[in-house]
């Protein structure tokens, strides 16, 4: 079996982001969530959060497995890139879905007024217009739009968003030595593809997809997402090891090249 790590996004938890994906791949892999402070059953900490201390704690989820697969959305992977870079001889695969390297102006005015929202009877509006694509949208009757609206944030929210202001892990990007599949989100509001292709091209040898959905891709177009990550993770469990091994040692090499000549680097 397989061994996957999940690390969610912003205002998420393992279950509101991965409970089709962990149904799928459970059957044939070790499927391992971890949930950020204040989200899931996990407490919210006094101290602001840090991507080095949470991608260590994600890693340590694992512990008991020598090796395996990291599935990143939003903000978990940036968590994702910062825990292969920390841990390489842990990580054997990066999947990441909208993913971002550092915010752009666009965005960190997004977050902001996510932040400023969260207290509010606004934010559920907001959160649907940048998160849920416009064809989507567009096609939710009214009784459905009601439902939807009825959400609530994890106590956690406003940690994780002050997270994603203090993260740039674009000097990571040429330092991942391990296969990695970029899904990009093409009807995304908040972490654009102008992100996803950013780290894509960051990456070495990085395999990109695009899916017609908005952030939500397991709201949106779960089927079609967990099929990219189904089919990538298989084709990483037929490679050989021998392959694998001088795959990533040949990627690890380059990075320590591309990273002393500033490449890559913003």
């Amino acid at each position: 079996m397989t061994t996957v790590l999940l690390a969610h996004g912003a205002g998420g938890g393992i279950q509101a982001n991965y409970a089709a994906l962990i149904e799928d791949l459970s059957a044939d892999h070790t499927v391992i969530g971890f949930d950020l402070p204040g989200t899931g059953g996990a407490p919210r900490r006094p101290e602001p959060l840090s991507l080095d201390g949470l991608a260590d704690e994600l890693v340590a989820a694992a512990d008991g497995h020598d090796r395996f697969a990291i599935v990143g959305y939003s903000l978990g992977t940036a968590l994702a890139i910062r825990a292969a870079t920390r841990h390489p001889n842990r990580v054997s695969a990066l999947v990441l879905t909208a993913p971002f390297a550092k915010p752009n102006p666009r965005m960190t005015l997004l977050v902001k007024f996510w932040r400023e929202l969260l207290d509010t009877d606004q934010l559920a509006a907001f959160v649907h217009l940048i998160g849920i694509g416009a064809p989507t949208l567009d096609r939710l009757g009214a009784a459905e739009l009601a439902d939807s609206l009825a959400m609530q944030s994890p106590p956690g929210t406003p940690d994780h968003l002050d997270l994603i202001d203090t993260i740039d892990v674009r000097p990571d990007l040429a330092r991942i030595a391990v296969p990695t599949l970029v899904i990009s989100t093409t009807q995304d509001n908040l972490v654009t593809p102008y992100h996803h292709r950013e780290v894509a091209q960051g990456i070495e040898g990085a395999q990109y997809a695009e899916l017609a959905a908005g952030h939500l891709p397991f709201v949106e177009a779960p089927q079609e997402w967990i099929r990219l990550i189904r089919t990538f993770l298989e084709d990483q469990a037929r490679a050989t090891p021998s392959v694998s091994a001088a795959v990533a040692t040949a990627a690890a090499t380059a990075g320590a090249t591309r990273a002393s000549n500033g490449d890559g680097m913003m």
